[in-house]
């Protein structure tokens, strides 16, 4: 779960009926500043992700509903983009998603008061059925549940093979996560840490 300290996703959006109206500049004045820093992901709900589409459909594609962010590994350089974001006032909503503990120095570096918190409580139900917790921290980087864990498997075995490597392995299990959220240096290192363990099943 140490990884977890190299996972921040920060979002931009606007509220329908509020201030939607041209938020698409303002949103594009995010990514624009996200992209100075060194991202790893990038996004648009509405085009798709960064290892999905590419950086220029995401500036391009930018709508009044739609929904911004960049992931980083580093709290410096989401430290770095909030100042910039903060000093441009876009008008629009900032939320940031990550260690809570860290989130928090970042904020009170930037004089910022946190509005608001929201927190996982867990997974509730038929828990037996979900695959190891070491995949679910794989898979549950995408938040709409694209990357699978038959995916991931089979990324360990081609890395047990030879025929990727873990850099190769994580990007191409980003490809999947349309919105672009999904950290493919985290993931790149926690296959890196599983492949050491992981047994193949030829049969």
């Amino acid at each position: 779960m140490d990884s977890l300290s190299r996972d921040y996703v920060i979002f931009a959006m606007s509220a329908k009926g509020f201030n939607s109206e041209n938020s698409r500049y303002a949103l594009t004045e995010f990514l624009k500043i996200v992209d100075k820093y060194h991202w790893v992901n990038m996004g648009d709900m509405k085009t798709g992700g960064y290892y999905l589409v590419g950086k220029e459909a995401i500036m391009e594609g930018v709508q009044d509903t739609s929904i911004v962010h960049g992931v980083f590994t580093s709290k410096e350089d989401l430290r770095g983009a909030v100042r910039e974001l903060k000093a441009a006032d876009l008008g629009v909503s900032i939320t940031i998603s990550g260690i809570l503990d860290n989130v928090n120095e970042v904020l009170l570096d930037n004089n910022i008061k946190r509005h608001t918190v929201e927190v996982s409580l867990g997974v509730r139900g038929r828990t037996d059925r979900l695959p190891e917790e070491e995949l679910l921290e794989v898979t549950t980087m995408c938040g709409h549940g694209m990357v699978s864990q038959t995916f991931v498997r089979q990324m360990l075995i081609d890395i047990k093979k030879g025929k990727r490597t873990p850099e190769e392995a994580a990007n191409y299990l980003a490809t999947p996560c349309v919105c672009g959220v999904f950290n493919p240096r985290r993931a790149q290192e926690l296959l890196e840490e599983l492949v050491d363990v992981w047994c193949m099943d030829e049969n």
